[in-house]
């Protein structure tokens, strides 16, 4: 019986695998990233983002879990937005979407599972800060990932 329990669990586990290499878990790009009216995109309703704009959003139900701090400017804000490109370009499974002098979009897949985040920076001139927001596009959480990338993120920019 134990025999058994031990061949579903790794069949199982490699099913999952498989089903993240051929791209069942990279989800659809959401089509209305970017800034509209002042603000990126709302974060997710699960707990799988963090967005530095999160209290802009009254009633949200992830409005204080999502919450993070802008990062700061290195410079002016094209060459904060450039320096977030150069530490982020070439790191495994980083795909550079959008660049412009104000907004940064990357893309981030995890190698095994193929899982997808939507990475976006924008300079807020009225604020002076990088606004930033980070979300899984499939499932109910991330285990803390987006966060963890963004304050990686913070420290690597802040140490250049």
């Amino acid at each position: 019986m134990l025999r058994w329990i031990a061949i579903g669990v790794v069949a199982t586990a490699l099913l999952a695998v498989l089903a993240g290499q051929i791209g069942w878990f990279r989800g659809t790009p959401p089509g209305d990233l970017g800034v509209h009216a002042g603000r990126l995109k709302p974060p997710s309703e699960t707990a799988n983002s963090v967005s530095s704009q999160a209290f802009l959003w009254s009633g949200h139900a992830q409005r204080e879990q999502a919450q993070i701090a802008p990062l700061a400017l290195r410079g002016d804000g094209p060459a904060t937005i450039a320096r977030l490109q150069a530490l982020l370009q070439g790191q495994p499974g980083v795909t550079i979407v959008d660049r412009r002098a104000d907004y940064l979009y990357v893309r981030c897949e995890t190698r095994l599972m193929k899982f997808v985040d939507d990475v976006e920076f924008w300079f807020d001139v009225g604020s002076g800060v990088i606004q930033v927001r980070s979300a899984s596009r499939v499932g109910r959480s991330d285990f803390g990932l987006n966060r963890r990338r963004i304050e990686e993120l913070r420290a690597r920019l802040a140490a250049s």
